[in-house]
């Protein structure tokens, strides 16, 4: 396995871009203006200069492994961009946030294509042309139903080779939902209060809050049959714990931003499902309409 596509250069394509450069043919997949701004400046990680083959969104050129780390509100758009780039044995993972991504990814290209995937444990925030951190996190990969198969054994083998921090679930959904959990948390409520990790890393109402919004997904994943428990809250308070104070989640810095966030993979996600099994999940409707408010004010300068 030698050619890496990656479509989305936010911190997280940046970050295992960077690292899966050391040993493979690593490109991103880009559109004519944005091929133009890049090829213009280079990217720094944490302070050192990056340049990182830009390949036209469109072409059709096959890779070995293509990766998805667009939003999700640019997901459909990407799906379509980089269609060219997917072959009879291309790998796809996806390090969206959320529990639908592999559904989407799959109905377009094969679910054969797929190995699942959640990030986890990373604190990289990207500013303008410069990407920091001081954790990789682990990529969580494994197959529906659990076991193995030929594109899970080669995609360890190649991150094996690049160094790159990964794990392998027996049980992926599970993994999803309980990350989806703590984004519908910590992502919203940083979002809303303008914070960063350090935030809720101190007792206090903002870490209190983001717990009563994780433990609303609870009862949902229970009716959707990949149920997460409070001991998964917990482990993933943990790990929160141990993130850099300074860094910060996507949808933070989509506020500093002002750009559209991914407020209908978190809290709509909860709200639609909450309805669809007659539940309540009150602190997931504050956090969406007040998130939602908030955006509506970027169009009017507010």
């Amino acid at each position: 396995m030698d050619r890496i596509a990656i479509i989305g250069m936010g911190a997280l394509g940046l970050l295992y871009g960077d690292m899966l450069q050391a040993a493979f043919d690593v490109g991103f997949i880009v559109g004519a203006r944005r091929k133009a701004e890049y090829a213009e400046s280079p990217i720094t990680v944490n302070g050192v200069g990056k340049r990182f083959d830009l390949l036209d969104a469109g072409a059709k050129d096959p890779v070995d492994l293509l990766v998805f780390a667009v939003k999700g509100t640019a997901l459909e758009g990407a799906v379509e961009d980089a269609a060219g780039y997917v072959g009879d044995g291309t790998i796809i993972i996806s390090l969206l946030n959320g529990i639908t991504s592999e559904d989407i990814i799959g109905k377009r290209f094969g679910a054969d294509h797929l190995v699942w995937c959640t990030a986890q444990g990373m604190d990289a925030v990207r500013t303008g042309r410069s990407l920091t951190y001081t954790q990789k996190g682990t990529l969580r990969l494994g197959l529906p139903g659990g076991g193995t198969s030929p594109n899970l054994e080669k995609l360890c083998e190649m991150f094996d080779r690049a160094s790159v921090p990964y794990a392998v679930e027996d049980d992926i959904l599970h993994r999803q939902w309980s990350k989806f959990m703590l984004n519908v948390g910590v992502n919203q409520v940083l979002m809303v209060h303008e914070g960063n990790y350090g935030t809720i890393q101190r007792p206090g109402p903002v870490r209190d809050q983001m717990i009563a919004a994780m433990r609303e997904v609870i009862p949902l994943s229970e009716r959707e049959g990949v149920p997460v428990t409070e001991a998964d809250v917990q482990d993933y308070l943990r790990l929160m714990d141990t993130l850099s104070p300074e860094g910060m989640p996507s949808m933070r810095q989509d506020g500093l931003a002002r750009r559209k966030s991914e407020v209908e993979l978190f809290s709509g996600t909860v709200c639609r499902l909450a309805d669809k099994h007659g539940l309540p999940a009150p602190v997931n409707r504050w956090l969406y309409d007040t998130i939602r408010a908030r955006e509506a004010g970027y169009d009017k300068g507010e």
